[in-house]
């Protein structure tokens, strides 16, 4: 502090008597150990021990009622094994009783301490308390019910401080809240795992959906790009063989993101493989998704499926086209460079109106025009400053020369990383480049 007239005064301090010292360092050691501790057993195990040498009681039993009914309990930890049994992970391996002196005081709720232990021969518990003359009952409370309960132990009778027994009650409750916690964290660990391992499945069942190459297809050159936001997604993209060698090119986007929209991307797969014959011309085809989609509720109010889907005829490089809501792909055009959407048949996206009719429309492309197809986790993507890449941003990679439609994915991948400058993706995206040769 500083007095008035700008000296400075220390505090003085007084230092505690050693007995006080000597206390403190072994709670600052206990307390130690137990911040290191990540197994709730190795806790429960390493607390026992260093309160046993701090407290001075001969012996400990612990016992719980959790997940049993009246008048049931089991005995979860005692002076008297030699094996270590984990509570949390193997309960079918501890002793299980239904009365006796364990189970009134577990079930009376209250904590208790019995001054001169006398112990029916007959109670079923009696290996674990006969040989002592006093008992400490602490139950540890949760949701206000004497769930688990430490019972310690003394060989001497009216051996422990009913002065000092509040405290001992409220210190074994805050060091049963966090074991309980540690023991949820694990729990939700191994959830978490779990769920973990479940999205890498839900993720390679969806992969095996998409096409394992591109296809070849005359006069066209071909590259595509597929990322989730998260381990599964929504997006889709997908090749179909015609007759008189034309070739259907399918690009989807479910609705959100993560395993709810892999569902339906799985569902409209199999819709559209399921079309009766082969899937032209596109209107017909957005017509059957969108009532399969719709009469089966595959998805709600809240959920849609954009899609494009165009039929390429090599010999005429003809583009017969019709997009449920989707992005219009962006075409650049050889002979003078502008580049045009493909925007002139949009309907509604697939799954929001069940009566909803698709129309087509045609262009036929030329030698050098180049044409992405894309979803919309590419063109709203967000920068460091928060802004989109957009539909600029496509505009301006795909006006740059590229020899062919690999140079052109890779342009358009390079410039949005620029953009983006890492930043995690917030959406599926798929793009596919196309170069008409």
């Amino acid at each position: 502090m500083t007095q008035s007239g700008g000296s400075a005064k220390s505090i003085a301090t007084t230092a505690p008597p050693a007995p006080s010292r000597d206390r403190m360092a072994e709670v600052v050691q206990m307390m130690r150990e137990l911040s290191m501790q990540t197994d709730p057993q190795e806790m429960v195990r390493a607390y026992s021990r260093r309160t046993s040498e701090m407290s001075g009681y001969d012996a400990m039993v612990s016992i719980s009622r959790r997940d049993l009914n009246p008048p049931h309990y089991r005995v979860t930890r005692s002076w008297r094994w030699t094996k270590n049994i984990n509570p949390w992970k193997q309960p079918e391996l501890l002793p299980l009783y239904n009365q006796g002196l364990l189970g009134e005081l577990i079930y009376g709720n209250e904590p208790r301490i019995i001054d001169d232990l006398r112990l029916s021969p007959s109670d079923p518990a009696a290996e674990h308390l006969e040989g002592f003359g006093s008992l400490a009952f602490v139950p540890m409370f949760d949701r206000g019910e004497a769930i688990n309960a430490a019972v310690m132990l003394r060989r001497q009778p009216h051996a422990f401080s009913h002065d000092q027994f509040p405290e001992m009650v409220w210190v074994t409750n805050l060091f049963g809240r966090a074991t309980h916690n540690l023991v949820l964290r694990g729990q939700l660990q191994d959830a978490l795992e779990e769920v973990e391992r479940e999205l890498k499945v839900v993720a390679e069942i969806q992969r095996s959906l998409l096409p394992a190459k591109m296809p070849s297809i005359p006069t066209l050159d071909l590259a595509g790009h597929y990322q989730t936001a998260r381990q599964a997604g929504g997006d889709y993209y997908d090749f179909f063989a015609l007759p008189e060698g034309r070739w259907g090119i399918l690009v989807a986007d479910v609705s959100g993101h993560g395993t709810p929209a892999a569902v339906v991307m799985a569902v409209t797969h199999s819709i559209a493989h399921a079309y009766p014959g082969p899937p032209a011309p596109p209107g017909e085809l957005m017509k059957f998704l969108n009532r399969k989609l719709t009469g089966r509720r595959v998805v709600g109010a809240a959920s849609f499926v954009t899609a494009f889907y165009g039929i390429y005829d090599p010999a005429t490089r003809r583009l017969t086209y019709s997009s449920a809501g989707h992005n219009p792909p962006r075409l650049r055009l050889a002979r003078d460079g502008q580049i045009i959407p493909l925007d002139e048949a949009q309907w509604l996206p697939l799954g929001v109106e069940a009566g909803e009719e698709y129309g087509d429309h045609a262009r036929t492309l030329e030698p050098g025009d180049r044409l992405v197809l894309y979803t919309d986790g590419l063109t709203e993507a967000r920068g460091a400053a928060g802004g989109m890449f957009g539909v600029e941003g496509l505009d301006a990679s795909l006006a740059q020369p590229s020899p062919d439609a690999a140079g052109m994915l890779g342009r358009i991948l390079g410039d949005l990383h620029a953009f983006t400058q890492g930043r995690s993706a917030d959406d599926d995206m798929t793009m596919l480049c196309v170069r008409v040769v």
